[in-house]
């Protein structure tokens, strides 16, 4: 498939083009094969950072920067993926390899790394037709990516030159302060149920037991998958927020996209994977396989779950206050505030407070 044809790229969007006219020598003078006729391209998904193809006769990059408008700290952060993924590839090979990052905003006005570009597909809240009659290629979809996750967190953080990436000491306590914060910040109006679920939380705050590379936003729709068979992973995308840290953290947050047939209408309408449907594990069952592929201990899991439902709600927030803003004119964000909404009171159905 070339480029032209590929239905996750269209032109950049109105509001989200790139000037050419430095980006175009600054990245022919740097990358390691730059020759032949330049082409841009925007990919579709994603509601944060922006995706570019970069094309270069028949070379082929990826370029990502963080959105428009304000970001929250320690977030969309183009030199932590940068960092990250120009070592973590040789240890864990879903990892693209990222050849360049530029913190000169003169040449976008923001900073920006530029990776190599991995083909397959990516499934969000659809399966591809292959797998659409197929409940054995489902569970296999699902089995793949509780596997691929417990091999991340089974990296040598030391051999892979990432030992003092983040700062596992306090990470839960950091983290649970600091969503709460972030949602404070982006908060549109009071939400009582908001507070009831922080203040459950704090009270049932667990103990880290096992540190590993996170990668902090582990879900299907941030995967490439083989187009022929989609229970082969071909890479792991979006690590502008990895860090070492609580390795439930992770498992916690793919439990909030996982969703079940008998669950809530609107968890499976906004989730991320289609899991519902017939041949993926349930929630309880990818728990005891990442159990049994890690080793680790998940005994404090529901906490973790409830806890990255919260966070989750406080993302969809700071998007859609982008657009209340008027940061980004993007109308895909203009009832995000429902969505988080939705996202609190669930983190309170599994607190069951």
């Amino acid at each position: 498939m070339s480029s032209h044809d590929d239905p996750e790229l269209i032109a950049p969007r109105a509001d989200e083009q790139l000037s050419l006219k430095r980006l175009e020598p600054y990245l022919r003078e740097r990358l390691p094969i730059a020759d032949g006729e330049f082409l841009l391209r925007q990919f579709r998904g994603g509601h944060a950072n922006l995706t570019y193809l970069l094309r270069f006769g028949d070379t082929e990059y990826v370029l990502r920067r963080p959105p428009l408008g304000p970001i929250a700290p320690g977030s969309h952060d183009m030199q932590r993926e940068f960092r990250v993924l120009s070592k973590l590839h040789r240890h864990f090979s879903l990892a693209p390899e990222c050849h360049l990052y530029c913190d000169d905003e003169t040449i976008l006005g923001a900073p920006f790394q530029v990776m190599e570009r991995r083909h397959g597909i990516v499934i969000r809240n659809r399966l591809p037709p292959l797998a659409a009659d197929g409940p054995a290629l489902r569970r296999r979809i699902g089995e793949m990516m509780v596997s691929v996750l417990a091999d991340l967190h089974g990296v040598d953080r030391e051999a892979a030159g990432l030992a003092d990436l983040g700062h596992p000491q306090g990470f839960v306590e950091r983290q649970l302060q600091g969503w709460s914060k972030r949602w404070q910040a982006a908060a549109h109006e009071e939400n009582a149920e908001m507070a009831k679920l922080i203040a459950w939380l704090e009270r049932r705050q667990p103990t880290t037991r096992h540190v590993s590379i996170l990668h902090n936003d582990y879900k299907l729709d941030n995967m490439l998958v083989d187009a022929q068979d989609p229970a082969i992973a071909v890479a792991v995308l979006d690590w502008d927020m990895c860090t070492s840290g609580d390795a439930l953290m992770d498992l916690g947050y793919l439990l909030n996209q996982w969703v079940e047939p008998g669950d809530d209408p609107a968890w499976i309408e906004w989730a991320a994977m289609p899991t519902w449907q017939p041949g993926f594990a349930s929630r309880e069952e990818i728990v005891e396989q990442y159990c049994k592929c890690s080793g680790f201990d998940v005994d404090d899991i529901q906490w973790y779950y409830a806890f990255s439902v919260m966070k989750f709600a406080v993302i969809i927030q700071q998007i859609y206050i982008r657009y209340r803003r008027g940061q980004t004119m993007d109308e895909r964000f203009a009832h995000y505030d429902q969505r988080a909404a939705s996202f609190v009171s669930k983190g309170c159905r599994i607190a069951e407070i």
